[in-house]
Formats: C-alpha cells, sequence, structure tokens
C-alpha cells in the first residue's frame, strides 16, 4: 500500500472535469491582497460565494488573501439579518459589515439549521438539522440556500433522491446557482453516475463564471476515480488558487494526486504546504510520515 493510502481515505470532496481553457480562466492571479472582516462575534464570513471562515469572539475574521478585482462579501451571524455588499478593488486593510437583529423565523430556522448540520456527529444529529431546514421551508419555500442546505444533509444520510430533489426545489427559488450544481455533482458523483457529475459540475463553473473551487475539486475526485492523476492535479492546483492558497486540506488532495503520478518532488511540496497551513491538523501526522517516506525514496 502506497504510504497516502491512509489520507487518501479522509478525502472530504467532490468530483468532475472542465477545460484547460476555464481552468486556465479560474486560476486566482498572483498579486493577493489582504482584508479583515470586523461585525458580530462567530459570524460566517463568504467571499464570492465562497466560505472564509468564522469571525472571533471580538468580532474579526483577519488577513483573508483576496485576488485582484473585485469582489462580492457576505456575512451572517445567529439572530441577525444576513448581509452582502461588494469589496471593491482597492479595498484593503478592516472592512465593517454592520448587521441587524432579525425576529424573522424562517431565518431563525434557517440558521439553527446550518448550526446543526455543521455541528452534527452522527445521523441523529443531521436528522434534527433536517427536521429544522424543513420547518423554515414550510415558512418560506422559495429560500433557497435552505433547499441546498437540505441537499447537503440529506447526502449525508444516504439519500441522494431527496437531496436532488432539494436541488430542483432551490433551481426554482434560483435559476442561476452555482452552489447548488456543485451540490448536485457530488450528489450524482457519490451515485456513479459520472456523465451527470460531469454535467452538473461544469454548469456550476459556467454559473460561476469560472470561480467554483467546490466544482474544480470535484473536477479533481473525478479524474481520480478514472485513474487520471495528472489531470487531477491540474483541477486540485486551480482550486487552491481559487481560494488563495487557504485550504489546508486541497494540498493534501494535490499532494496524494502528484504522489500517485511519480512527482515525488511536487507531493512534496505540496504536503509542506498542508502542514503549513495546519500544522495541528487532524492529518499533520501522517502527512509528516508521508513526506519522510517519499524523502527517503531515491530520485
Amino acid at each position: 500500500m502506497k504510504p497516502s493510502a491512509c489520507v487518501f481515505s479522509l478525502l472530504l470532496l467532490t468530483g468532475v472535469a472542465v477545460s484547460a481553457q476555464r481552468a486556465r480562466e479560474g486560476a486566482a492571479p498572483a498579486n493577493a491582497r489582504t482584508v479583515t472582516i470586523v461585525s458580530e462575534p462567530r459570524a460566517i464570513v463568504w467571499i464570492d460565494e465562497i466560505r472564509r471562515g468564522v469571525t472571533d469572539d471580538s468580532g474579526k475574521l483577519s488577513a483573508l488573501k483576496l485576488a485582484a478585482g473585485a469582489h462580492t462579501l457576505r456575512v451572517r451571524a445567529t439572530g441577525f439579518k444576513e448581509a452582502s455588499l461588494p469589496i471593491t478593488a482597492l479595498q484593503r486593510g478592516e472592512i465593517a459589515v454592520h448587521l441587524v437583529r432579525t425576529t424573522d423565523s424562517s431565518d431563525l430556522l434557517f440558521q439553527r439549521a446550518e448550526a446543526a448540520r455543521e455541528s452534527a456527529k452522527d445521523d441523529a444529529g443531521r436528522q434534527a438539522a433536517v427536521d429544522l431546514y424543513r420547518q423554515a421551508i414550510k415558512l418560506r419555500p422559495a429560500l433557497g440556500a435552505a433547499h441546498v442546505g437540505l441537499a447537503r444533509v440529506l447526502l449525508d444520510l444516504n439519500d441522494a433522491s431527496g437531496a436532488l430533489s432539494e436541488i430542483e426545489a432551490a433551481r426554482r427559488a434560483r435559476p442561476i446557482y452555482a452552489e447548488a450544481s456543485a451540490v448536485e455533482g457530488r450528489i450524482y458523483r457519490e451515485a456513479g453516475q459520472t456523465d451527470e457529475a460531469i454535467g452538473a459540475f461544469n454548469r456550476a463553473i459556467r454559473e460561476a463564471h469560472g470561480f467554483q473551487p467546490e466544482a474544480h475539486v470535484g473536477t479533481g475526485r473525478v479524474y481520480e476515480d478514472k485513474g487520471e492523476y495528472e489531470l487531477a492535479a491540474r483541477e486540485f492546483k486551480i482550486a487552491v488558487d481559487q481560494l488563495a492558497d487557504t485550504e489546508p486540506i486541497i494540498y493534501q488532495l494535490l499532494g496524494a494526486a502528484y504522489e500517485k503520478t511519480g512527482s515525488n518532488r511536487e507531493a512534496i511540496a505540496a504536503y509542506e504546504n498542508y502542514l503549513r497551513l495546519a500544522p495541528n491538523g487532524s492529518m499533520a501526522q501522517a502527512v509528516r510520515s508521508i513526506i519522510e517516506q517519499l524523502k527517503a525514496q531515491p530520485n
């Protein structure tokens, strides 16, 4: 067994294929900048519809890397109405986001459902999230994000049919919805429907105008399934670039793909980047062992 096998079994994300031209268009420019988001404590922050973290107890999420150009910021905190605003091409430093408290029952139920899904450790916890999502949707059927969240948790409960139904409902509420398409791709891939997964992931990338790291990771996973590890590595590298070098798990995926191609030097570099971002991460010990074994192998 190759040294990365124990890590490879822990992979988190999805899979499918896009063209090399789209890949070049999707990569983040090198001249990145950083911003700090200031809002309510424990607020969730998205940039360009990609979740980038949670503010600390003082309400700050510091040193977020951004590619050049304009971006869209979205912030949500429990008990508050979600807010979205643009980030201009010149903004850097602190960006303050003022949130207003809400008494809207559908919003509050949706927020509770999201928290329950993210904290669920077993099927009972996931079912609790399902119930909260359904209550929120009953109050506001056109709440697309609730349908997508429900699709994610139903997939975790191995209810692929139910998950696809929720994706369809999300699209009725919001016809162009890149996240919904990316989740649809994951559903099809896990069901072994490769062609349908490819179509869904490609749609996600189109809908996001090239910037959809979840779909690029999904692309890589499908290439993995096919044993096409060089193409998988390419897609994982795109996702790394689009997320501005912030997600250690993708470096682990990238390292494993390089290792499968026999590109040990590139694999070591990717694994070392994982450790740079997550020195105490859940896979850190296994990754260190892989690096040692790769360095011991003859060139």
